[in-house]
């Protein structure tokens, strides 16, 4: 009997044997690839923005919490293909599964019925939301038919920023030989910031191209 307890206690202690597979997986999680606006956040944003609102702590600094991509398709009620292409051209646009989002009241005036599918949206958090910003940033909305800037009026009050897009095709993901419908969508970025004055300073500093400042400080 102590013979077979000390073999059990063997076989429990054995290490696992990792396969080449594991070994593989490993390396790539150890390897993280910096992010270009990650960086600047953290070594250049964040030192600016403490000596300009005079925080006390690193910890008081505003940050993007995540980007909220949302594509509303009205036509999608009489036409599911175009909701299926909405859904396909924001997956392209984001490198992310998105989500359907389906009506929650019935509007007769629409021919809108309740759990009816309308849209799609994504959110795009860490290195995702970085590299959806600087694609935004410096590829996307140069891309813009007379482009003059964004406007600033488009703050929520409680730190929060949104833009609206009218066509996808300004994104160079997208074959505009395979688009059956232009399409628009609302880009929302959600931030830390407890008033719209800093969430100015923090997007503005990331290099969103405002058009001039008139967010009034709390």
């Amino acid at each position: 009997m102590a013979e077979k307890k000390e073999q059990k206690n063997k076989e429990v202690k054995a290490p696992k044997v990792k396969t080449e597979k594991t070994k593989v997986k490993e390396k790539v999680a150890e390897i993280k690839i910096p992010v270009r606006l990650e960086n600047i956040y953290k070594k250049e944003i964040v030192p600016a923005l403490m000596k300009k609102f005079n925080y006390k702590s690193i910890m008081q600094v505003p940050k993007l919490s995540k980007i909220v991509i949302n594509m509303g398709v009205g036509s999608a009620a009489s036409d599911s293909k175009v909701l299926e292409e909405a859904i396909k051209n924001l997956e392209t646009i984001s490198g992310q599964k998105s989500s359907v989002r389906i009506a929650k009241k019935a509007i007769s005036n629409f021919k809108l019925r309740e759990g009816m599918k309308i849209g799609t949206m994504v959110t795009l958090r860490r290195d995702k939301m970085f590299e959806f910003l600087d694609r935004l940033i410096n590829v996307a909305l140069p891309r813009v038919r007379d482009f003059r800037g964004l406007s600033d009026k488009s703050f929520d009050g409680r730190g929060n920023y949104t833009i609206g897009i009218k066509e996808q095709i300004i994104f160079p993901e997208i074959d505009i030989d395979k688009v059956n419908k232009v399409l628009g969508m609302d880009i929302t970025f959600v931030t830390t910031a407890k008033t719209d004055s800093e969430s100015f300073e923090l997007l503005m500093a990331f290099g969103v191209p405002f058009v001039k400042k008139e967010v009034k400080s709390a």
